[in-house]
């Protein structure tokens, strides 16, 4: 088992880069996961890329709900193992493994029953494409519990000091789903041409077995995990924390999933083309958000357990070290998408009336990766101390502004590039807001701090 990291003890940015690299490797092994994905329905065409991506909409929205137990989890566990309280964490930790379940079987059963609906919302053009999303979502979501686990199994090895875990078992989920990708939506050998439904089986499988490999590592594990009794029913009072400290970021993402659902919306009234330029799109973009994502993870739980042990100057050392590593990050994000559009968005849809829609989408939106990395770090650190509110309010307002801006850019000259201009304007607000609004925060909050250590 990977020896967990001290953090709260010794040099501020070895023990955060220790925790962090392995998450942004994580991330960027998921990031690829995905984009697996997309180059292989790719080759299929660009209406295989919107009903997957039609579909995909709601496997984000229900990693808008994971969010709850996984963060309520991740926060509650890193701020009782700080104070030296491990059976609490423990607790903590239990309370959420069993929130999980039971919401990943409940949006699961939902995705089932109502596909049909689900989908319409989105007015596809082609029947085709609506069958192949329908299925696509079925299998995906339907199954969605183990993406779940898989979230929360990384919140608390996180939490815990351990993001080598989660970087091992996201690593075999990948090379599960690049070996079967081809395999299954193409056919090859006994296996039959599946398509769409090939890659969602895929996706599953893989997912599947990233969960039996975090169970083990659990199984292993000495410092945490060996206090935890998961056939114990949780107490209330965890639930209710975990609740308290989750509930204002699952809304937060749920709503953010919504918005981009509405938006996704009005880009299919410019065909099922510029639905796939959408999906390819966000995909490439994952590049930097995914990458900040796993970064503010490591945040999360450096400034939870600094914050549990009162070091507030260890909080202050980490979050700048945090947004040094994330501003050149961003920046390198910002020249890869602004600097070379076409080439990368090449790689993943060929068909040359599409090509220049996704250039105009890769420039657009790589002006606010900067900030957007800032915006999701800082989010991170908010949540280490126990804030979840503040990050969910700011992007719950500005992101809610894309709707009417996005309606009022299309009316003029911009047409459907006026969507991805409400996006990139909107990002560019909240990394700037939030950012100043959790300098003016963590003023207040380490000043208490430190008087009550005096």
């Amino acid at each position: 088992m990977a020896k967990n990291i001290d953090l709260v003890n010794g040099p501020v940015l070895p023990s955060l880069t220790g925790l962090a690299l392995p998450i942004m490797a994580t991330s960027l092994i998921q990031m690829a996961y995905n984009l697996t994905d997309m180059l292989w329905i790719g080759r299929m065409g660009s209406s295989a890329v919107a009903s997957v991506g039609a579909a995909g909409m709601y496997m984000w929205l229900s990693n808008g709900l994971a969010a709850l137990p996984k963060m309520g989890g991740q926060v509650n566990a890193g701020h009782a193992l700080g104070a030296g309280r491990t059976k609490e964490a423990a607790s903590f930790a239990a309370a959420a493994l069993w929130m999980t379940t039971a919401l990943g079987l409940l949006f699961g059963v939902c995705s089932i029953l109502f596909a049909d609906p689900l989908i319409g919302f989105f007015h596809l053009n082609s029947p085709q494409v609506i069958q192949d999303a329908k299925i696509y979502l079925q299998i995906t979501c339907g199954c969605v519990v183990f993406s779940f686990l898989n979230q929360t199994f990384t919140g608390i090895f996180t939490a815990a000091g351990n993001s080598r875990c989660s970087f091992a078992a996201t690593l075999t989920g990948l090379v599960i789903n690049m070996v079967l990708d081809p395999i299954l939506i193409f056919g090859v050998g006994p296996f039959p041409v599946m398509g769409v439904m090939g890659a969602a089986i895929a996706t599953i499988f893989a997912q599947l077995v990233v969960t039996l490999v975090f169970v083990a590592f659990a199984l292993r594990d000495s410092v945490l995990f060996r206090h935890i009794r998961p056939f114990d029913r949780p107490g209330n009072g965890r639930l209710l924390a975990i609740l308290r400290i989750g509930f204002p970021t699952c809304v937060q993402n749920m709503i953010f999933t919504g918005i981009s659902m509405i938006i996704a919306r009005m880009v299919a009234g410019y065909g099922d083309a510029a639905v796939a330029v959408q999906k390819v799109g966000s995909q490439i973009e994952s590049i930097s958000w995914m990458t900040a994502d796993g970064f503010a993870a490591a945040v999360n739980s450096f400034l939870a357990q600094n914050h549990g042990a009162g070091k507030p100057e260890r909080i202050r050392k980490g979050y700048r070290s945090a947004m040094g590593v994330v501003l050149i990050w961003g920046l390198l994000c910002t020249v890869l998408l602004i600097g070379f559009p076409e080439p990368v968005f090449r790689l993943f849809i060929t068909e040359q009336a599409v090509i220049p829609m996704g250039v105009d989408y890769l420039v657009i939106l790589g002006v606010s990766q900067l900030l957007m990395s800032v915006e999701i770090t800082t989010a991170g650190a908010f949540a280490g101390l126990g804030k979840t509110l503040p990050p969910s309010v700011c992007s719950i307002v500005l992101t809610g502004a894309r709707i009417p801006l996005a309606w009022l850019l299309v009316r003029t000259s911009l047409g459907l590039n006026g969507i991805w201009w409400s996006i990139t304007i909107s990002s560019l607000l909240k990394g700037l807001v939030l950012f100043l609004w959790f300098r003016s925060y963590l003023g207040r909050e380490l000043g208490k701090m430190s008087s009550t250590a005096s």
